[in-house]
């Protein structure tokens, strides 16, 4: 790499500690998510505060120790691990010289690196917008009037404001507009599943947890695996044969992290939908990491958002190649299987796993076949 790129690509991290737990677990993922963007990380500033500035958000004090490290390090971008606001960001960049990005706007960059389908980077350019609507006023210096007319007869116009927002919000009805066709079509598609009482699972989870890698274990799908966060980000659904129940389809899903923005949990929506539809979740947990606990707690609470904390979960402690854990299962209280400890990657385990779907499939159609005498029942009585 040339010096003149090693200079584009450096940047100065940015993590404040407010007393919130996980502190130092989230200065390292947010090394990670910087990584992933493509910057390279070259210093970190640290410090301790009540409350944001309403200026500068860490304060004059910090501003003058960042910019310092902006100089030395001749970094092209400050990254913050927390959400600034408009007015903070422009301040920011007026301070230090160069451009600042928050965390929401560090993790859309990554979204935006990695989409691959055409509904992935429909969902991403929506996001995108969204953040950047609200990053109108303050955040953009032309905000002169456009004059209107001709001559000394044109009145003012449109402020360059006006317009651009006028312009975000017809992109904006137009993203909606085609992401509306993809849910139509996958509700089609699903509707056939249900018709065909076939068990649809899918797999949740932390970013970089190892969702992919189960998925391909389990499917030989074949898709894009990487030690970075969010290496896939497209839901990617294959059907999966197990032996003596037959076929279910299992969906692998975009990873989830702490603080998720909610615009992209919203832009997300139409594809996380084959997570609020599934009939029972596989949520996939790196049994290796310390803030495991936070990390399952963040997941639920997206879980939440989108409505499918009621649909019944499975915890897959992945990575136990990496722990003193052997491969086996747990059972709550009502005997169903609660947890499965693997290795999607030795595949210590996986026959496990495919023996609690298998349960859940057989208690899938059970209940169907009992449904049934009780329908053809009420149909009788009716005719």
């Amino acid at each position: 790499m040339s010096e003149r790129a090693g200079r584009a690509n450096a940047a100065v991290l940015v993590g404040l500690d407010f007393g919130a737990d996980g502190y130092s677990e989230g200065l390292e993922e947010l090394r990670l998510l910087t990584e992933s963007s493509g910057l390279d990380p070259r210093a970190l500033i640290q410090g301790k505060r009540q409350r944001p500035d309403p200026a500068l958000y860490a304060g004059s004090g910090k501003a003058e120790e960042i910019a310092a490290a902006v100089r030395e390090h001749h970094a092209a971008v400050v990254v913050f691990n927390h959400e600034l606001s408009p007015g903070q960001q422009r301040n920011l960049e007026q301070k230090l010289g160069c451009a600042v990005l928050d965390r929401t706007g560090l993790i859309l960059g990554i979204f935006a690196r990695r989409a691959r389908s055409h509904e992935g980077k429909l969902q991403v350019e929506l996001a995108q917008l969204e953040y950047a609507s609200t990053r109108l006023v303050r955040g953009w210096t032309h905000l002169e009037r456009q004059r209107g007319g001709r001559g000394f007869l044109g009145g003012m116009g449109e402020t360059q404001i006006e317009v651009d927002r006028r312009l975000i919000g017809n992109r904006v009805k137009v993203l909606k507009d085609k992401l509306a066709q993809f849910k139509r079509r996958r509700d089609v598609q699903r509707r056939a599943r249900v018709r065909g009482e076939v068990l649809s699972v899918s797999l949740v989870g932390y970013t970089n947890a190892g969702k992919s890698t189960l998925f391909n274990a389990l499917t030989h799908a074949g898709s894009y695996t990487a030690d970075q966060l969010f290496a896939t980000l497209d839901t990617t659904t294959r059907r999966l044969y197990l032996e003596g129940t037959g076929n279910l389809v299992l969906s692998d899903t975009v990873g989830f992290i702490r603080d998720l923005p909610h615009g992209l949990v919203a832009s997300f929506r139409a594809t996380l939908e084959e997570t609020v539809h599934a009939d029972l979740l596989l949520h996939v947990v790196d049994a290796s990491s310390s803030v495991r606990a936070q990390q399952i707690e963040a997941v639920n609470t997206v879980l939440a958002e989108i409505g499918a904390d009621a649909i019944p979960q499975v915890l897959v402690w992945n990575k136990i190649d990496l722990t003193p854990l052997l491969p086996g299962l747990e059972r709550d209280e009502y005997g169903k299987i609660c947890r499965v400890s693997l290795s999607a990657k030795s595949g210590a385990g996986l026959d496990i796993l495919r023996t609690a779907l298998a349960e859940v499939a057989a208690a899938k159609k059970s209940a169907a076949t009992n449904r049934e005498p009780e329908q053809h029942h009420r149909d009788t009585y009716v005719t």
